[in-house]
């Protein structure tokens, strides 16, 4: 079985084109969910063999998780760049997950596909992880654009636990608005009620 390469040891012309590879699988997301996300059709539309593809991308669910990822580097780019300025940790906290929720909305295609990988369980942990962590960080006043947080982040905090709690509730609005159950303003009322009753304690 092809074994995805670390990032971090490719060059630039396979970083390039892993760039190309995740641009292009974000388009045809875009256009037609994660169903038009096929493999072949992948490879044919990035201009790279369909072995080629698979070096990189061992499963389409790699290559999901790929695209999600770039869609989360965005969102915490633009964090880091205007952070929320809301007085409370549950304010900070809803304002992240809003302009996620702006953001995916923009492209209810590849929202699905973002709401598909976080429910299956061979990547939920890593996505939601990622997600509660930027929620956490923000809420805990602990974001800096110069470090990842990663080093320190205490996953095992009552208050980390209460923001995986939110992010948990987050996704499930997110579920609500693309069946068409909730609208932006009735996830932000709800977000409101759970963040203040989660992160009081802060």
């Amino acid at each position: 079985m092809a074994v995805q390469a670390p990032i971090g040891t490719m060059s630039r012309s396979q970083t390039q084109r892993r760039k190309r590879i995740v641009q292009t699988a974000a388009a045809l997301a875009v256009r037609g969910g994660v169903e038009a996300m096929q493999m072949r059709s992948v490879a044919e539309r990035a201009g790279v063999a369909l072995g080629t593809l698979y070096r990189y991308f061992p499963s389409k669910m790699d290559l999901v998780v790929a695209v999600v990822t770039e869609e989360l580097d965005l969102l915490e780019g633009g964090i880091v760049r205007r952070p929320p300025t809301a007085d409370t940790p549950a304010g900070r906290a809803v304002d992240v997950l809003l302009r996620a929720t702006r953001g995916l909305m923009r492209e209810p295609e590849l929202a699905d596909a973002l709401v598909r990988s976080l429910i299956m369980a061979e990547v939920k942990i890593e996505l939601d992880t990622r997600i509660t962590d930027l929620v956490w960080r923000v809420a805990s006043g602990s974001l800096a654009p110069e470090s990842s947080g990663e080093e320190d982040i205490d996953r095992a905090d009552v208050g980390y636990v209460l923001a995986g709690s939110l992010t948990s509730v987050w996704i499930f609005e997110l579920v609500e608005v693309l069946k068409g159950r909730r609208d932006v303003d009735g996830v932000e009322r709800r977000l409101h009620i759970a963040a203040e009753r989660l992160l009081t304690a802060f």
